[in-house]
């Protein structure tokens, strides 16, 4: 049975992920930081005698994550690696304190590197194994109102290109996969990131931020598509380095070759909604 280790998986995407490939085949080994939290999952999977063991495992924490790996490579190989924890957040970068935009860094991207820096060796070695990086679709379209959170997944996003160009000839797999707004609660999670003032200057593109969200909420995306998205990435022949999921995050990912920058840019002007609504939906096909 191949050994599948997922991070962040007390709630959300990495919960889903953990039993979705235990359901497929895989030993799954879900880490997470608090085993405070382990309850739900640990029910779940025995709910369906599933081959889930939760490890600790703070990817945060260069200990952690050395002594979270050498206990599953008792076990075995890591055969794959879904790169999930993360944190969100939302407001201006003039309202971004420093410690809050590194925090975001070190979770979001440094995190991830120290896990494929445990991992790679073995499957370098091996010539066999597949990482996965859950990105964001805002790692694909810069966005006002999340820098610190856009710019650490478009960090993830280069590292994964990158990264599937040098392990190529040892046959390492390497995909990203960008979900747009999923029913998870890293929204609640990021509450104390996430700034909203109606007085102030920033106060449109707050709101308009905001918008986006609400749109997603209303396609109420689960969590499943991406752990399918996830399971399909790493088994197809068919390889492709990016796996969207959801409407958003399609329509970020189609601008790409087609949006100038300039463009985008200049949706920052003094917009009506009527306007903004309307410039929205002709370049990424989402209904504000």
């Amino acid at each position: 049975m191949k050994i599948a280790v997922v991070t962040g998986t007390s709630t959300g995407i990495g919960f889903t992920t953990s039993l979705y490939l235990a359901r497929n085949g895989y030993q799954v080994f879900a880490g997470m930081r608090n085993l405070g939290k382990a309850e739900a999952l640990q029910t779940a999977a025995a709910a369906e005698d599933l081959p889930v063991t939760i490890v600790k495992l703070d990817i945060c924490d260069s200990n952690s994550v050395i002594q979270a790996f050498a206990e599953i490579d008792k076990t075995g190989p890591v055969d794959v690696l879904v790169n999930n924890a993360g944190i969100g957040g939302a407001a201006p970068l003039e309202l971004v304190p420093e410690d809050e935009h590194k925090q975001m860094f070190e979770t979001n991207y440094f995190g991830s590197v120290r896990c494929v820096q445990a991992i790679l060796p073995s499957m370098r070695e091996r010539q066999t194994g597949c990482i996965v990086n859950i990105t964001s679709a805002v790692g694909l379209q810069a966005t006002p109102n999340q820098i610190a959170y856009s710019a650490s997944k478009w960090a993830l996003e280069c590292l994964g290109e990158a990264l599937a160009h040098e392990v190529y000839r040892f046959g390492v797999r390497v995909v990203n996969v960008e979900p747009g707004v999923i029913m998870t609660s890293i929204f609640e999670n990021s509450a104390e990131q996430t700034r909203y003032d109606k007085t102030s200057p920033y106060q449109p593109i707050m709101r308009r931020n905001g918008k986006v969200f609400s749109a997603g909420f209303k396609r109420s995306v689960s969590p499943d598509l991406v752990a399918q998205a996830i399971l399909e990435s790493i088994t197809t022949d068919d390889y492709k380095l990016r796996w969207p999921v959801g409407a958003d995050a399609e329509g970020f990912m189609a601008a790409r070759n087609t949006v100038p920058s300039e463009d985008w840019i200049a949706m920052g002007a003094d917009l009506t909604d009527d306007e903004y609504n309307e410039k929205f939906k002709s370049m990424f096909g989402i209904d504000l």
